[in-house]
This record gives structure tokens, C-alpha cells and sequence, in this order.
């Protein structure tokens, strides 16, 4: 299959028929207009999501179909956005592999006991990821409730998600979020036998927690590799590529488009386009043209408002959208989000707007072009 060509062979039906806005951008197949949605658009800024926590916990918020079916649902139609991710959390999986962990205030997650050696991968488990249907019972819920076309014609995307191998294991071997994940590196670099183990053990629970989240009625899959950056381009080459390569084909052969998402990666967008993601997420550190060039034209991206630019006054904010938008130039293939996840205390009305002029925008609108975009034409 050639770079150029949009649709790989696996896709399902719906895909097949074109799908939603969402699920077409995420192909390169021409759409009417750019369509938007958000990291963490379900979160602490939203007051709704935050009555619903006077009540329940993350975690129980995240194992009940119901409670994070109704908190995804009211985010997405309170936005108006294109597309609901499902209310999980990353490490849902170390549960059903044996590894407990839990959200402390002020510090995150924390897994009471890290991975350090051999032994402690080799007692993981593999087997129990019937315990993670939950997610799936919720994305049920959401996928029911958004099944009918919308005023506009167009169905609301539907996406599922899991962490990266690198991701998840770095949370798993430091045992919370770290600043040089000198355990993980260490493990990395010293003990082959270790980490091509625990790759290959997370690999085999996320591909079958991504297929149940699919039979639920999950259109796209995103991958979270939030840590990525963390690596340098050798290191994720070596240690990396190969397992999340892996982890992407076989979600792609479960018929589904895949984004694959990390933080502070402009470095590594080349090497990170060889695992064939049908999407890359940029963050907001490069421009996005800049990073379309990096990942070459035979990929979608997404992206890449800051996200602290939503505090901005609202002729600063327009002013970015339309920067990215122009950057983009009615390109196939570009979904308009966040570089980075909705942050606390965001103003509801500011993360609106932005989708009422992503909307009113549209890839139908002539673009004048830069110098930026002519250069990209040329180059790509």
C-alpha cells in the first residue's frame, strides 16, 4: 500500500462507508469541515463532572458503565464537538495484571508496588482483561446514546483509548509520575530480558482491551504515549518503536482507524510515523505544518491549540484557532484539538467558542496561502 493511499484494508463497514466527519478526517478522506474535540473534555473544568465527584471517586467514576457513560455524554453535548472519548483512566489495566494502584490528592497515581526485576514482570498476569469490561459496557452506553445522525446529518465519533507500552510502563516501574524516569531507563538499558518481557506483556492486554472497547462501538482507538518525550530519538528507536509498532498493527486489524498521541515528541515524529498510525497527535510546541512536514503527507494529524491558550482574552484565542486552521490549509486529514489536555479552572464558554469557530470555519472556506503552506506543498 502506497503512503499516499488513505484507507488500509481492515477497515469495518461503517468505516468502509465513509463513517462519521471524525472517522473520514482520520482516514484523509475529504469531509465538509474540520472536525473538533478535546483532550480531557470530560474533566475537573466542567461543572457538571465536578458535581458528579462530590459523590464518586475517579476510579468508581471509571468502573461504572452508567457514571462514565452520563459524564461522557454531557461533556461531548455540552461541547458540541465531533467526537466523545470514553471516561477511563490510563492504568486501568495494571488492575487485572496484579498490580494495584491507587489516585492520591496532590500526587496522582500510585502504584503500591513498582516493577523492579524479572520476577516482578514474569508474576504479571495476562489472562484477566474480562475484568476491563466495563469500559466496554460504558462506550455501549455512549455509542447507543449518539446513534442517530445529528441536526447536521453527521454521526458523533466514538473513541476508545489505551496507553503506550513506554507510557505504561514507566508508571509501572517508577510507581508514579516522574521528572527522569531514571528506573524506567535503568531497566531500559540494563536488563534486555525485563523490558522485552513486560513490552510484550502489555501488548498483549492492550490489544484485547482495545478489541473489546471495538465491539463496543469504538469508531477510532487513540494510543497515549504521554511520556514519550521523555526519550531520546535512539532510545525510543531501540526500545520503543518495535512493541508500539505492534501494538498499532494490531489494533488496526481490528478494523478501526488508530491516533497515536505523545507529549513534547516534535523530535520524534519522523521515527514515530514508521509504526503507521493513521493519525499523529501534535502538541503545541511545533507549528502545525512543521510537524505535518515531520510526519510526511500520507498521515493525518491532530492537534494543536495550547491548551492554556483557552484562558487567553477571545481575540487571542480566534486569532490562534485560525493560525492552526490556516496552517492546515483544507488539508484531508486534519482533526482540530488541544495539544495537550484540558487543564483545571479552563472557562466552559472559551472551549465552546473554539468549537463554534472551528465550525464556522470550515474546510469549504477559501484559505489564503502563506508562505508556510506553499512551502509545505512543495516539500511534501
Amino acid at each position: 500500500m502506497s503512503e499516499n493511499e488513505p484507507l488500509h484494508s481492515t477497515l469495518n463497514e461503517t468505516n468502509e462507508a465513509g463513517g462519521s466527519r471524525f472517522v473520514r478526517a482520520c482516514l484523509r478522506l475529504p469531509v465538509d469541515r474540520t472536525p473538533v474535540w478535546f483532550l480531557r473534555q470530560a474533566g475537573r473544568y466542567m461543572p457538571e463532572y465536578m458535581a458528579v465527584r462530590k459523590h464518586h471517586s475517579l476510579l468508581d467514576i471509571c468502573r461504572t458503565p452508567e457514571i462514565a457513560s452520563e459524564v461522557t455524554i454531557t461533556a461531548a453535548e455540552r461541547l458540541g464537538v465531533d467526537a466523545a472519548i470514553i471516561f477511563a483512566d490510563l492504568l486501568l489495566p495494571f488492575t487485572p495484571m496484579g498490580l494495584d494502584f491507587e489516585f492520591v490528592n496532590g500526587e496522582g497515581p500510585v502504584v503500591h508496588t513498582p516493577i523492579r526485576s524479572l520476577e516482578h514482570v514474569q508474576a504479571l498476569r495476562t489472562d484477566r482483561t474480562d475484568d476491563l469490561r466495563y469500559v466496554a459496557s460504558a462506550i455501549e452506553k455512549v455509542a447507543k446514546h449518539f446513534a442517530a445522525p445529528r441536526a447536521d446529518g453527521d454521526t458523533l465519533g466514538i473513541i476508545g483509548f489505551c496507553g503506550a507500552p513506554f507510557t505504561l510502563a514507566s508508571y509501572m516501574i517508577e510507581g508514579s509520575s516522574s521528572r527522569n524516569y531514571v528506573e524506567t531507563k535503568k531497566i531500559m538499558y540494563s536488563h534486555d530480558a525485563t523490558w522485552s518481557l513486560l513490552m510484550e506483556k502489555l501488548v498483549t492486554v492492550l490489544v484485547a482491551y482495545a478489541e473489546q472497547q471495538v465491539e463496543a462501538g469504538a469508531d477510532v482507538i487513540q494510543i497515549f504515549d504521554s511520556w514519550a518525550g521523555a526519550l531520546s530519538v535512539s532510545d525510543y528507536r531501540q526500545y520503543c518503536l518495535a512493541p508500539t509498532t505492534e501494538l498499532v498493527r494490531r489494533v488496526k486489524a481490528l478494523g478501526v482507524p488508530v491516533i497515536y498521541f505523545g507529549v513534547d515528541t516534535a523530535s520524534l515524529l519522523p521515527t514515530m510515523r514508521e509504526m503507521t498510525a493513521d493519525v499523529l497527535g501534535l502538541d503545541w510546541r511545533i507549528p502545525l505544518d512543521e510537524g505535518w512536514r515531520a510526519v510526511g503527507a500520507g498521515c493525518a494529524v491532530q492537534g494543536n491549540l495550547d491548551p492554556i491558550t483557552l484562558f487567553a482574552p477571545e481575540d487571542v484565542l480566534q486569532g490562534r484557532v485560525n493560525e492552526i486552521l490556516k496552517l492546515a490549509n483544507g488539508r484531508p486529514g486534519h482533526i482540530f484539538n488541544l495539544g495537550h489536555g484540558i487543564v483545571p479552572g479552563t472557562p466552559v464558554d472559551n472551549v465552546i467558542r473554539v468549537v463554534e469557530w472551528v465550525k464556522q470555519y470550515g474546510v469549504g472556506k477559501p484559505v489564503a496561502r502563506n508562505e508556510a503552506a506553499s512551502e509545505w506543498a512543495v516539500r511534501a
